[in-house]
């Protein structure tokens, strides 16, 4: 039985920019620019790829996935952010907070797999391009991407179930800007061993096996690429995978910093500032990165502002 002085914790307080407090109003004009930048750019993008049929492809089916992916992770969890940035008391209930945390977190392990299957299309591209369209036939890129979306609920509801089923009493500041596990996990009362390997073990699942299935395709598509005689066919068929390789640096090696590392590593201001990176940037560069190196689709582009510019009589 619970100390009659203990209430439980039935709202948190987010005090992640408490430190700028000075700079919240400057903070909320940037990310409030960058975010709206993030969602006019996924949208163009996603918009392009369904008007012209041109890029009807396995591809760009998976970058107007992974568009659609970007959006709904910032929408989790920037609105909230900036509304925070201009409010006096920060605070967010603790259903709130186990909603944020479960919809971010299914979110960030479902791009993981879809980062898998991209790769994994590459890989049919240029290793078995006789036979890529019946691979990577529309049944097959529907599958990849319900594939990627269960292991992300799976991972999501394991482990917000594990966190939020602990009892809350002591302290209900999180020294965060959102929900993350690191921080909840860090006020809640007490968590059992057990619990912190399972959620261990979890973000292994989330991010080391769709990491080692991207090196597997890579490993292919590197000896294929060098079966290449000529030096412009190893060029072009490199560089439609450079796009990729950067997006996958970027993500993984933010959630690795994140997620794996030992917990006597964990820094509240470390993370603010990772996670910065991770929720606002990286939603608007990464289908820029895929879009403004692609001439395909820059070329769709253009014909989509064509038509729109000059429509026919």
């Amino acid at each position: 039985m619970e100390p009659a002085n203990e209430t439980l914790v039935r709202e948190f307080i987010l005090l992640g920019f408490s430190p700028l407090a000075r700079l919240q109003p400057l903070l909320f004009v940037i990310f409030l620019l960058l975010y709206l930048l993030t969602l006019g750019t996924n949208a163009i993008i996603v918009s392009t790829i369904v008007l012209d049929r041109a890029l009807h492809t396995p591809m760009y089916f998976f970058l107007a996935v992974l568009s659609c992916s970007e959006t709904c992770y910032t929408f989790v969890i920037v609105p909230k952010m900036l509304v925070d940035l201009l409010a006096p008391r920060k605070t967010i209930s603790f259903l709130g907070c186990a909603i944020q945390m479960s919809a971010f977190l299914f979110l960030g392990c479902s791009h993981s797999f879809l980062l898998a299957a991209m790769g994994y299309d590459r890989y049919v591209a240029i290793c078995d391009p006789l036979r890529y369209s019946v691979l990577m036939g529309r049944g097959a890129c529907v599958g990849l991407v319900a594939a990627a979306c269960a292991c992300g609920f799976t991972v999501s509801l394991v482990t917000t179930s594990l966190i939020f089923h602990l009892p809350f009493h002591a302290s209900n500041e999180l020294h965060h800007f959102f929900c993350d596990i690191s921080p909840v996990l860090k006020v809640a009362s007490h968590h059992s061993s057990l619990s912190q390997l399972v959620i261990f073990m979890l973000g292994v699942f989330a991010l080391v096996i769709p990491l080692s299935l991207i090196l597997v395709s890579y490993i292919r598509i590197i000896t294929a690429i060098l079966k290449i005689p000529s030096s412009g066919g190893r060029y072009k068929a490199f560089s439609t995978c450079a796009s990729h390789l950067i997006v996958v640096t970027v993500h993984y090696g933010c959630a690795s910093f994140i997620y794996l590392r030992p917990k006597s590593n964990y820094s509240s201001s470390q993370d603010t500032l990772i996670s910065v990176s991770y929720t606002i940037l990286t939603p608007l560069f990464n289908p820029m990165i895929y879009s403004l190196r692609n001439k395909e689709f820059k070329s769709a582009l253009r014909r989509a502002i064509g038509q729109t510019s000059y429509p026919a009589n």
